[in-house]
């Protein structure tokens, strides 16, 4: 073998060298962002049952009979007569 064919060798080694540590590097940060997605899935999906809950809650809340009881037990309010109800327009 001449230098230049053992130059030429050793450039294609470093080559060689320098793709399989870039597959490696790309394999390494590709997990470290799938593992990153899994981590966001489980918070989101944490949210969504939070989310659902919270709506249950609401609708419950906001039920004509439990605000028309909250209003006459804890507030004291009366449904006023018929006569002294004023309607007004728009």
């Amino acid at each position: 073998m001449t230098s230049s064919q053992v130059v030429g060798m050793g450039v294609l080694l470093g080559v060689l060298l320098a793709s399989a540590l870039g597959v490696v590097y790309t394999k390494y940060k590709s997990r470290q962002i799938f593992n990153e997605i899994q981590k966001q899935e489980m918070v989101l999906d944490h949210y969504e049952v939070e989310w659902g809950q919270l709506q249950l809650e609401l609708t419950t809340l906001a039920e004509h009979n439990r605000v028309e009881l909250v209003a006459r037990e804890k507030l004291k309010l009366v449904m006023p007569i018929r006569d002294k109800i004023i309607y007004l327009k728009p």
